[in-house]
């Protein structure tokens, strides 16, 4: 049985380049993605001194700096705000000035979240324009250690943890962050596959605490070879639109990360047939397959308490909202107005445009299902996940739409197009 593998997951290989630029000796990346945010996120580091050497086998091979650079230079994060947050944590860390910008759309999302807990360590981070906003400066320390930080974030969040934690342990400072439930966890994972002094700590509750303990004072982060997963986010708009089209769909060497298997989780919820199985772990990463059998599926039930683990995979369920049967409510997804678009108010014009009957809240989306046939035009908003999510109700042949700006999935998934179009003619059984 052919099928699709696919390209590394994002995610994870922000977290890989900046790890690799830490470590006491050259790393070897395998399958990272032609993905412009992870073209920013690799881009800055060289800026910085990293040096890059691809190598004949495909994988690229990274050099850590002797030194980082002194004098303050302009480091470009494009599109992404995890290349933004996470250097904002590593700069930090290691003490080196720079100036972080993006392009217009990044500079509508917050910063505050990162910028705070960090500066609390004795980060010298400024606003240049508007506070909470990019620009930044961080200028270099004159003198001493970071502070130890223990943090009590307010909402869950991946990319503020893991900046913090970027920021100890460059900085070799103790940092404990406490989230109210637990986040993506890809750099505590390959931390402790690393040997580094990371606790996760129980909770009594949902919470979730993890601590880089005073042993991080001591610690070399060794150097390591790392095939990264393919990225679950993709290889769900592949089950999407072997959902919409009825066709059978099987994903290779996916990550299969407990914190990124919510889509799976719902669609079960609904009366799909899928099954994963993990066949192997990659510093610390469980990588395995998934299968789909396609059918019908019900309306989702999609709370605060899932958004976690299925955040961006929202404008997928709502546009497979629009052909389940029932009544689907999403609660709890507020933050998706802080992405590269307002997500809910974009699925909320485009799903209205093509005759959805649809409710807007300031935290969500109700969205009657229906089996009528649908037309209209649809805008990406610059955002590659409307772009691919209304790309996949495309599929449906009783739907017509036009997306305005298809090509922003480059962003992402450069290979989504090609991929999509393989699930169409069937080659993917």
């Amino acid at each position: 049985m052919s099928a699709i593998r696919l390209p590394g997951d994002k995610s994870i290989s922000h977290r890989a380049l900046i790890l690799a630029s830490l470590a006491e000796g050259p790393c070897r990346l395998r399958n990272l993605p032609a993905s412009a945010d992870v073209d920013a996120s690799r881009a800055a580091l060289e800026t910085m001194g990293v040096q890059f050497m691809p190598a004949r086998d495909e994988s690229l091979i990274v050099i850590p700096p002797e030194s980082w650079h002194s004098e303050s230079v302009q480091l470009s994060c494009g599109n992404s705000g995890t290349t933004a947050r996470l250097l904002t944590g590593l700069l930090t860390g290691v003490g080196a000035p720079a100036i972080l910008d993006g392009d217009e759309s990044l500079r509508s999302r917050p910063m505050d979240r990162v910028v705070y807990p960090l500066q609390s360590m004795g980060g010298r981070i400024s606003y240049l324009e508007a506070r909470d906003r990019l620009p930044i400066r961080l200028d270099a320390r004159t003198s001493g250690a970071l502070r130890v930080l223990r943090y009590r974030g307010r909402v869950a969040s991946a990319q503020v943890k893991s900046a913090v934690l970027l920021a100890g342990l460059a900085s070799h400072t103790e940092v404990e962050v406490w989230e109210p439930r637990l986040s993506r966890d890809h750099l505590e994972l390959m931390l402790e596959a690393l040997g580094a002094p990371l606790v996760s700590e129980p909770t009594e509750d949902e919470s979730a605490r993890v601590r880089l303990s005073s042993d991080v004072s001591d610690y070399v982060l060794p150097a390591f070879d790392f095939e990264i997963p393919g990225d679950i986010s993709s290889a769900s708009f592949l089950i999407a639109a072997g959902l919409i089209t009825g066709r059978p769909v099987r994903v290779e060497g996916v990550g299969l990360n407990p914190t990124r298997t919510g889509f799976l989780d719902l669609l079960r919820s609904s009366g799909v047939e899928i099954e994963q199985e993990v066949t192997t772990h990659r510093l610390g990463e469980p990588v395995g397959t998934v299968e789909l059998a396609p059918g019908a599926f019900t309306a989702f039930e999609i709370g605060a308490e899932h958004m976690p683990s299925v955040l961006d995979e929202i404008p997928l369920l709502a546009v497979l909202a629009v052909r389940a049967g029932g009544r689907t409510r999403i609660t709890g997804a507020g933050e998706l107005r802080l992405k590269e678009s307002d997500r809910l108010a974009a699925l909320a014009v485009n799903l209205r445009n093509l005759g959805v009957q649809v409710e807007e809240t300031a935290d969500g989306l109700a969205i009657e299902g229906t089996d009528a046939p649908l037309s209209g035009p649809t805008r990406a908003f610059g955002d590659h996940r409307i772009a691919m999510a209304f790309s996949v109700l495309d599929c449906d042949p009783r739907i017509e739409i036009e997306v305005d700006d298809p090509g922003c999935a480059r962003v992402s998934y450069p290979e989504f197009a090609a991929d999509l179009e393989r699930i169409l003619i069937g080659a993917v059984p």
